[in-house]
């Protein structure tokens, strides 16, 4: 799963279905979400893309998209985004938040 700097992400979201996660290295709840989001990203290959966002070293972008807490999961759908759900989420939610924008 790669991480996306402020240069790459508006290429990364431009087009189909993406779910960016904002996160950082120090966060619990980040760490306890990134095995999910690896199963994820392998179950839906092809059809979406899940990245990384490391809000320290991105700034710009987390002020961007109003991230006040993490993990924030923001889901684009062609470049615009449709959904924002903060904290942990289970696999299943994050399924179906997919599933929905597909």
């Amino acid at each position: 799963m790669n991480v996306v700097t402020y240069e790459e992400f508006h290429e990364t979201v431009k087009s189909g279905v993406v779910l960016v996660d904002f996160f950082a290295n120090w966060c619990g709840p980040c760490k306890m979400l990134a095995p999910v989001l690896e199963e994820l990203a392998e179950e839906y290959a092809g059809k979406a893309v899940i990245v990384k966002v490391d809000v320290d070293k991105e700034q710009r972008l987390a002020a961007d998209f109003g991230v006040m807490s993490i993990p924030t999961l923001v889901l684009f759908k062609n470049g615009e985004a449709v959904k924002q759900v903060v904290g942990f989420q289970p696999k299943p939610q994050l399924s179906a938040l997919l599933d929905a924008a597909l």
